[in-house]
């Protein structure tokens, strides 16, 4: 299934696609697509659903983030082979967790803002992965029954602030609009390998990200298992599980966003997103 929540910002209804590409209106079935909601199986209702009887949703309304809300949003550092080769760093002998704020989640297609008084804000696609069962000291042989489902993320970073102001790397990583997320969740059994997708990020149109999840140094089972070992994780939890090369700090010279771009990204059978750019008190 790819599942999805659709409306103006704080209005989102869920919804289902369709094979067709319609969306249709899932609120008669599930409220929304929450953590209580998916801690009380709105993956199998949704599932039962017949999908024909479901209102067709007309237009093409706003795509939001396909979860309300995260407790707690995750991300991988250095996580690719071929990125941490384009950074100079080391391969890591374990994964790198940060935190982003849950407060810069935001659907696929809205806005990015570089933040006020950035230098070097940066483009990232990644997977996501959405924790739908709760669990702490999970056995990586049972990691994905854990996982709700995957979606694109654009794990926006402000390089200066990450790497340059000391202290966390949080910093640059969860300014308002640094976390677009969908536009699906797409179900795990929607999902062939889920460590060989094609991922792909293009700035107004120039390709600068191709890459593939198999060049990850850490599965997507190794890392749900490996955080669970330190923290309890949530139904709505987000694991974002590192980028592919092409970041613009990795060039020569380095390239970053200014506002005024385009950027689109998607990885294989997860959907697309687009953002215009825009810098801090620019946007309309």
């Amino acid at each position: 299934m790819k599942l999805l929540r659709y409306g103006p910002k704080g209005r989102e209804k869920p919804g289902i696609l369709d094979k067709e590409g319609n969306i249709r209106d899932l609120s008669g079935v599930i409220p929304d697509i929450t953590a209580e909601t998916l801690a009380a199986g709105a993956i199998a209702k949704a599932r039962k659903a017949k999908l024909a009887d479901l209102p067709k949703v007309k237009g093409k309304p706003r795509i939001g983030s396909p979860v309300k809300s995260v407790g707690n949003f995750i991300a991988i550092g250095l996580n690719y082979v071929d990125h941490a080769k384009e950074t100079n760093s080391p391969i890591p002998k374990e994964p790198i967790i940060f935190n982003k704020a849950p407060s810069c989640l935001g659907g696929p297609n809205d806005d990015v803002i570089v933040p006020k008084g950035s230098k070097k804000t940066d483009w990232e696609v990644e997977l996501a992965v959405v924790i739908g069962k709760a669990g702490s000291y999970i056995d990586e042989k049972d990691a994905l029954k854990h996982v709700a489902g995957f979606a694109v993320c654009h794990d926006v970073s402000e390089r200066e602030f990450q790497q340059e102001r000391g202290g966390q790397w949080t910093k640059g990583k969860g300014c308002p609009t640094f976390g677009p997320l969908g536009p699906w969740l797409v179900t795990p059994d929607e999902v062939k390998d889920v460590q060989d997708l094609d991922m792909f990020l293009d700035v107004n149109g120039k390709r600068m990200q191709t890459g593939n999840t198999r060049t990850m140094i850490f599965g997507v089972a190794h890392l749900v298992s490996y955080c669970s070992q330190f923290f309890q994780l949530q139904p709505g939890d987000v694991i974002t599980t590192g980028t592919p090369p092409g970041v613009g700090m990795g060039m020569k010279p380095p390239r970053f966003l200014k506002g005024g771009e385009t950027v689109t990204l998607g990885i294989e059978g997860l959907g697309e997103q687009t953002q215009k750019v825009y810098a801090y008190g620019k946007n309309k």
